[in-house]
């Protein structure tokens, strides 16, 4: 099996990933650097993956499961002002009036939407760091995050970079939830550092962060394919030893 079909394995849940999660990589076979073999797409096949081994939920639970990630889906997509109840419900397949069996509110719901959305780019993150040898997983997650692809997903992929605008007008419950996420972010890019445990490493993953996010943002914004890539580009070459 080559190493594009192996990454696509592991990424619908298909091959174990040892040892695991935040900060422990397994190296290819033979040494291959998977992730930056053959950068993974954030779509909804690869973000639902990290799920795959949660015990089966019963029938109202996979329904509050769907409503959530069809929530977590559009508000990334439309923003949390254009995620309305009934076009998220009509979306999952469900009655506008089975809302209220699941969430008090809307500002539950989308408090629920906002950590589901992060915690799929954090365990996303986390496979593509695992697919890399150790020193080079900072760079696969880089390079995977601030790929072409993920500039047109903006529905499955960052929430933070989808969203991040909007996060001092929501309510109290919302920020938190994606505050808790935003955490996890910095403390898995600073993980993968080289220099992680040592002083002044912290410091370095926000700026880390922020630079990509920022790119993100900017190359999503702007009309321009060559200005986007440019913004890509540039930010790659300041973060990755190899641009």
């Amino acid at each position: 099996m080559g190493p594009t079909a192996r990454l696509r394995l592991i990424l619908k849940g298909g091959l174990r990933l040892e040892p695991g999660l935040m900060g422990e990589q397994s190296s290819g076979p033979a040494g291959y650097p998977l992730a930056l073999e053959s950068p993974p797409l954030y779509d909804d096949r690869h973000m639902s993956a990290a799920d795959s081994r949660r015990s089966v939920p019963n029938r109202k639970e996979a329904t509050h499961e769907r409503i959530v990630a069809t929530a977590a889906r559009a508000i990334r997509r439309t923003g949390y002002s254009g995620a309305g109840v009934a076009e998220i419900m009509k979306e999952a397949g469900l009655t506008h009036g089975g809302f209220y069996a699941h969430f008090k509110s809307r500002e539950e719901m989308l408090a629920e939407a906002a950590d589901q959305a992060g915690a799929e780019t954090v365990a996303f993150l986390t496979r593509v760091a695992a697919t890399a040898p150790p020193e080079k997983a900072l760079e696969a997650m880089l390079r995977t995050y601030l790929s072409k692809e993920h500039v047109e997903r903006a529905d499955t992929g960052c929430a933070v970079a989808a969203l991040g605008s909007e996060m001092p007008r929501q309510a109290a419950k919302v920020r938190r939830a994606a505050t808790r996420r935003i955490k996890e972010m910095i403390d898995l890019v600073a993980r993968q550092s080289p220099n992680w445990g040592q002083p002044g490493a912290h410091e370095r993953a926000l700026v880390t962060l922020a630079t990509a996010l920022g790119a993100l943002v900017l190359a999503r914004a702007v009309d321009e394919p060559k200005l986007s890539e440019a913004l890509r580009q540039a930010a790659l070459n300041h973060l990755t030893p190899t641009g």
